[in-house]
C-alpha cells in the first residue's frame, strides 16, 4: 500500500531525533512525571507543552547547524570566540552528563530487578561493560545507535501506553491538564522540575554532530527539522503518558510516588504483576537508552571542546565516554551510602551547562558570518530566549536547594 511505503521512507529518513529522546527519557524524567502526576493529578501537563517547544527550537537550531556548517559548532564557537569558551561549554557538558549517570545505572538495575528478581545492583556490572563494548566494537556506531535507540523508544512507547490503558483515564480531564490554571509562585519548583528533565541542553547541542553523521546537508534541512520535531513529539508523548498513568492510577488513592520503582510497584498492586513486568520493561529500555547515548554526548562534547576530537572514530572521544560509564557505574554500585552527596555535589559542578551551553548556541545561530542568510530569523530568537529563561529558572532553583542542602551538612 502507497501509505506503508511512505511511512517506511518516512521511518528511514529519522534517527537523530530519537537518539536525542532517548536521552532524555532516563529514569530521573520517568521519576518526575510518575511524582508529578500522583501527587499533582493533570494540573501541570501544559508545562510539558512548554518544555517541549523550548527542547525543540534548540533541537533545531543544532539540526540547522548541523545541515549548514562543516566545522563542529564547539570548533565554530572555538574559532569565533576563543577556545577557552568552547572548552568550558564542553567540559560543563561533560559534568551534566555524568551527573544523569548515576541514576541511569540505578534506572536498569531496578528495572531488572523488577523483571527478573536478580538484586538491582548487579546490573549496572553487566549493562556498563556491555555498553563500553559496543562502544569500541561497533563498526559505525551512529547508525547502531540509531536503530537500537528507534526501537527502545518503541518499546517506551508501548510499555507505557499499555499501562495507561489499563487505567481508563477521562479524556475531557487530560485536556484540562494542558490549561495553565494551576500556576503560582509557590509552584515555580515543580515547573522547574519538569522543565529540567525535559529541557536537557546538552542533548540540543549534540543533535547538530548528529546531523552531520547522518551526512545531512542544506538540502537536507526540512529532513533534519522533521527529524527533531518527530523525536522532541515522542519526547512529549511518553512522559504524558506517563503522567496520566500516574495521575489516573494514583493520585485519586491519595498515593505519592518518589522513585520510578514506587510507580512499578503500585501498579503491580493495582492491576497485578504483569503491570509491574510492563513498566519495568520501558523502564530498562528508558535507562539502558539514556545511559549509553549520555555518556555519548558528553565524551564526545568535553573531547570537541578541548579539540582532541569530534566523533566516536577518534580516540579521545572514547576514552571520555568511558570514564563518564565507569563513573556512574562506581557510584551506583560501590558507593550506595554516599549516593545523595554524590548526585549534590555531581549536580553543582554541572550548575554552569546549562546557560553556557544556550549562550553559546545562541551566538554562534546568530552569527552572520558562520551561518549566513540561515542564521535565526526574530520568531526563533523570541523562543530562544523564552526557553533560556525557563531553564535559567530551573538552574537558579536547583543551586538555591543545593547551597541549602550543603549549609545543612
Amino acid at each position: 500500500m502507497a501509505w506503508l511505503k511512505k511511512l517506511k521512507l518516512y521511518l528511514q529518513s529519522l534517527g537523530p531525533g530519537f537518539i536525542i529522546a532517548s536521552v532524555v527519557l532516563g529514569p530521573g524524567s520517568i521519576t518526575v512525571s510518575s511524582r508529578m502526576g500522583s501527587e499533582h493529578g493533570y494540573a501541570f501537563l501544559w508545562v510539558i507543552i512548554l518544555a517541549a517547544i523550548s527542547m525543540y527550537i534548540y533541537t533545531s537550531m543544532g539540526a540547522r547547524f548541523g545541515t549548514t556548517s562543516n566545522d563542529s559548532i564547539l570548533q565554530s564557537i572555538a574559532g569565533n570566540y576563543g577556545r577557552w569558551f568552547s572548552a568550558i561549554i564542553g567540559i560543563s557538558a561533560f559534568m551534566a552528563a555524568s551527573s544523569f549517570q548515576f541514576g541511569n545505572n540505578l534506572g536498569v538495575g531496578i528495572a531488572m530487578q523488577g523483571i527478573t528478581g536478580i538484586d538491582e545492583r548487579i546490573w549496572p556490572l553487566i549493562f556498563t561493560p556491555s555498553a563500553i563494548v559496543l562502544l569500541f566494537w561497533a563498526k559505525n556506531l551512529y547508525k547502531v545507535l540509531e536503530k537500537l535507540m528507534m526501537f527502545l523508544v518503541m518499546i517506551m512507547i508501548l510499555a507505557f501506553l499499555f499501562n495507561l490503558l489499563l487505567t481508563k483515564p477521562a479524556v475531557s480531564d487530560i485536556a484540562g491538564g494542558f490549561i495553565p490554571r494551576s500556576f503560582s509562585f509557590d509552584s515555580l519548583d515543580i515547573i522547574a522540575a519538569l522543565v529540567g528533565t525535559t529541557f536537557v541542553l546538552h542533548a540540543a547541542l549534540y543533535q547538530s554532530y548528529l546531523a552531520q553523521n547522518k551526512g545531512w546537508k542544506v538540502t537536507d534541512m526540512k529532513k533534519g527539522l522533521r527529524d527533531s520535531y518527530t523525536g522532541i513529539f515522542m519526547l512529549a508523548l511518553i512522559s504524558i503518558l506517563i503522567i496520566v498513568t500516574s495521575a489516573t492510577a494514583l493520585h485519586p488513592l491519595g498515593i505519592t510516588v518518589n522513585s520510578a520503582a514506587d510507580m512499578a510497584m503500585q501498579l503491580e498492586s493495582l492491576f497485578g504483576s504483569y503491570a509491574k513486568i510492563i513498566f519495568s520493561i520501558g523502564l530498562c529500555a528508558a535507562a539502558f537508552s539514556s545511559l549509553m547515548v549520555n555518556a555519548v554526548m558528553g565524551g564526545g562534547l568535553l573531547s570537541d571542546g578541548l579539540g582532541l576530537g569530534r566523533t566516536m572514530n577518534d580516540k579521545m572521544p572514547k576514552v571520555f565516554t568511558t570514564i563518564a560509564l565507569l563513573l556512574g557505574m562506581v557510584i551506583a554500585v560501590f558507593f550506595r551510602g554516599d549516593v545523595i552527596y554524590a548526585l549534590i555535589l555531581a549536580q553543582a559542578s554541572s550548575i554552569l551547562a546549562v546557560p553556557l551551553i544556550a549562550f553559546g548556541m545562541f551566538l554562534i545561530l546568530n552569527n552572520r558570518k558562520v551561518m549566513g542568510r540561515l542564521k535565526n530569523n526574530p520568531w526563533q530568537n523570541f523562543l530562544a530566549v523564552f526557553g533560556f529563561v525557563l531553564i535559567s529558572l530551573m538552574v537558579y532553583l536547583m543551586y538555591s536547594r543545593i547551597i541549602g542542602y550543603l549549609q545543612s551538612l
